[in-house]
């Protein structure tokens, strides 16, 4: 695919100039030299080198936030995606976080010769079964640990919460030993190679199981497997749903109830979640299904949610660190004591944020960080 092309599949031609894109980008609120404006212009003017070699191509969010504003329906985070198909075969990458740690990760799973210990950390203490219908869908999980160990941040707190919620509902899931990354922080960073090979294996893999359903706790898995395996021809025979929409419907049909917990909260909309999903119901049905809770809306929520900063852990700097410190002031504003989320990474982000580093000092409200599964599992209890 070239530029050409690219411009074609996402209406670019149709744009006006009116800014409104550079406007409302989360950015370009803190980086002056960032604008989707001016990256529009240069492919409609044929500059593409300035485009693919500008590694600010790389600091798009694709929060989906321009796209849901532009008069003309230009699909900006899809061009910026492929945009960069393009800039990877060129030579051009993005500044990896974490040493680029989770990227490796992913392209290490498409060896057929590595075989992965992914579900060392089960326990006996959920049930899980070969022959359920059901998957829980497990994701990178189990390799977020030693990474962010320094920020105490557990993902695999989320899988158990997820299984621990399921179990307590009769549901005894299926868990693939052999699950690879969806390739979601592969495909918007444009390797698109990488993206194929995992996207080929999962969806075999999934296919081979026999499930009927796959649950996500996590919203990048969740958009990856629903809408871009399908676009790039691995679509899948299965029902698929978020956790948050599990749940919402089991109180709705089942009557689930809960227990109580007194807390003052306030819920982060992911973006895979909600402006690329539109998922905004399910998890605010879950929050005020939950006795004792007081939920609050922050100012900028649902559609116009302000993201966590980065995206596919790349080129996450002081102006990703703004963005999110602008969040969590948002949300201690509300006088909440807890940010909720359905993201593992929004979480990584903000707990980011929160975590004193050295002798860096951040002036970042403090306020707690954690998972709508994890809160609804205190509310099961044991």
């Amino acid at each position: 695919m070239n530029l050409e092309d690219i411009i074609q599949e996402t209406k670019t031609y149709y744009c006006l100039e009116c800014g409104k894109c550079t406007s409302i980008c989360p950015v370009a609120r803190y980086d002056p030299s960032f604008s989707p404006r001016t990256m529009i212009e240069n492919a409609l003017l044929g500059f593409e080198d300035e485009l693919i070699f500008d590694q600010k191509l790389f600091s798009c969010l694709t929060c989906y936030t321009c796209q849901q504003k532009c008069p003309c329906d230009v699909d900006f985070p899809v061009f910026i995606q492929k945009a960069r198909v393009i800039a990877q075969n060129n030579g051009q990458h993005g500044v990896c976080a974490h040493s680029g740690q989770l990227q490796s990760l992913a392209r290490l799973m498409t060896s057929p010769d590595i075989k992965q210990r992914r579900l060392e950390w089960l326990s006996d203490k959920y049930r899980v079964s070969d022959t359920s219908d059901i998957l829980l869908w497990v994701g990178c999980a189990p390799y977020f640990e030693p990474i962010f160990e320094d920020i105490e941040f557990r993902a695999l707190d989320i899988t158990e919460a997820s299984l621990k919620i399921l179990n307590s509902l009769g549901i005894e899931p299926k868990l693939l030993p052999n699950e690879k990354c969806c390739g979601h922080d592969v495909l918007w960073t444009g390797d698109i190679e990488t993206f194929l090979k995992l996207a080929q294996d999962n969806a075999t893999q999934i296919k081979d199981s026999g499930v009927k359903k796959i649950i996500f706790p996590c919203p990048e898995g969740y958009r990856t497997l629903k809408l871009d395996y399908p676009n790039y021809g691995f679509g899948l025979d299965c029902e698929l749903q978020h956790i948050s929409e599990f749940l919402a419907e089991k109180i709705e049909n089942e009557g689930l109830k809960f227990g109580e917990i007194r807390k003052k909260v306030t819920y982060q909309d992911p973006c895979r979640l909600g402006r690329h999903l539109g998922v905004y119901d399910a998890p605010r049905k879950v929050l005020k299904s939950i006795p004792g809770i007081e939920f609050v809306e922050m100012e900028h929520s649902r559609e116009d949610s302000i993201c966590c900063g980065t995206s596919a852990f790349t080129n996450c700097d002081s102006y990703s660190n703004m963005i999110r410190t602008e969040r969590l002031s948002e949300a201690a504003s509300t006088g909440s004591e807890m940010l909720i989320t359905c993201c593992p990474k929004c979480q990584t982000h903000f707990k980011c944020a929160t975590v004193d580093k050295g002798e860096e000092k951040r002036p970042t409200p403090q306020i707690e960080v954690i998972d709508l599964v994890n809160l609804v599992a205190n509310a099961i209890g044991d």
